[in-house]
């Protein structure tokens, strides 16, 4: 048996002295309150705690925790001093964390019994069940554009300002977004909808720009009847959802950002480089979008998958052919360049997160750093993921979700 087939057979819960391990809600607590830690710090312990009855060698543990990559042994030994600062440990005490000299390092606490260290009913559900069923609608936007929304869950309401390339038909098979739909649903009731030239809103709708991409966010909260809810925003409908909470301060209760930003491409000041990126983007968009050649879609994938697998690359080249056209992916790419409400952050009320990728590529760090700064007292976490768009597997989407469900309340 593997070390990941070892782990995969494991307790979803530990529990030892007044601290608890729950990989399933990716959280380590301490008597009521999580004590909050880094990916790579979390994934540390999970493998010494899991492998409770051995020594775990240091090169086990940077083939679980750094997936084999290179990285010196420093790296490793930050992390367990981490651990220990986590626990109140420490390398004289060792009361959890035993070094064990040249070999690596083992877990010593006394585990409360394996057989009693299983998910508690709250636990288990969110692990196993289904995502709730969807129901979809349609309603008409001022200028008669069709729109589809879909409500799913109960709960505190939750709106989604629409972003690029979704399909409310295929988005919960769908691996780049169903992840998402599910851990939402199953917390919240949560609406969201396809924007207008996308998924099963109309495609054929002529010219748009961002005030009618708001308009269509009022539309479908008017749709459903809502007078208060949260909002969330990721990456370009984070600007529509900063947009809509500066115009309805009185309807949004809590704000979520993630991996969005303030000001596009052409508003930027940038450099040589990118302004040759962006007009890639837009060239392989009109040359590439519709071709069954997936090459030049794949590009994109790059761009917001960078270390997703290669099923995660197929997933999202699906996904962008099913989900709108060439001419409609030429002119979103163009309005999102043109984006600019730094203006309206200001005028934010609600309480604000922001989450973003510390690598991201399309929308580097910077620019969340910046929309946190314009939005009066939000709060910015910095994700340890390369990827625009968090996929399921990797420990950063836990850290997510962990921090919505921790804001949201």
């Amino acid at each position: 048996m593997t070390s990941a087939d070892a782990l995969s057979s494991s307790p979803r819960v530990w529990r030892w002295d007044d601290y608890v391990l729950d990989l399933g809600r990716y959280e380590l607590r301490a008597g009521d309150s999580v004590i909050r830690v880094e990916p790579q710090v979390f994934d540390v312990l999970t493998q010494l705690v899991s492998h409770h009855d051995r020594c775990v060698s240091k090169e086990e543990l940077f083939d679980t925790v750094w997936g084999g990559r290179f990285v010196g042994e420093a790296a490793l030994t930050s992390r367990i001093k981490a651990v220990r600062r986590a626990l109140g440990d420490d390398g004289e005490a060792q009361r959890y964390i035993r070094t064990v000299r040249g070999r690596g390092y083992r877990f010593v606490g006394t585990l409360h019994g394996e057989d009693s260290a299983t998910p508690d009913e709250a636990s288990v559900e969110h692990v196993v069940r289904e995502t709730p069923r969807q129901h979809i609608a349609f309603a008409r936007a001022a200028d008669g554009v069709r729109l589809a929304y879909a409500e799913s869950g109960d709960g505190p309401p939750l709106v989604k300002a629409a972003n690029w390339m979704t399909h409310l038909g295929y988005d919960s098979e769908s691996p780049v977004w169903r992840h998402g739909v599910r851990e939402m649903s199953l917390r919240y009731r949560f609406i969201r909808y396809d924007e207008r030239g996308c998924g099963l809103s109309d495609w054929d709708v002529g010219d748009f720009t961002f005030d009618d991409w708001v308009a269509d966010l009022e539309t479908v909260v008017d749709a459903v009847g809502l007078d208060r809810f949260h909002l969330m925003g990721v990456s370009q409908g984070g600007a529509v959802a900063v947009a809509y909470a500066a115009r309805h301060p009185d309807k949004v209760s809590r704000l979520v950002l993630c991996g969005a930003y303030a000001r596009g491409r052409a508003v930027r000041a940038l450099s040589d480089d990118e302004k040759r990126a962006a007009a890639l983007d837009l060239e392989l968009a009109r040359v590439g979008w519709g071709r069954d050649d997936p090459a030049f879609r794949q590009v994109f994938a790059a761009q917001f998958l960078p270390d997703g697998t290669r099923a995660d690359w197929a997933a999202f080249d699906q996904l962008q052919r099913r989900t709108t056209s060439p001419e409609n992916a030429v002119h979103f790419l163009e309005e999102f360049a043109r984006i600019d409400v730094r203006d309206l952050c200001a005028r934010v009320q609600c309480p604000t997160l922001v989450l973003h990728s510390r690598d991201d590529h399309p929308v580097p760090m910077r620019y969340g750093e910046e929309l946190a700064s314009l939005i009066p007292d939000a709060r910015l976490v910095a994700l340890s993921s390369n990827n625009h768009l968090l996929t399921a597997t990797e420990p950063a989407w836990q850290v997510f979700c962990a921090e919505v469900a921790a804001f949201l309340v």
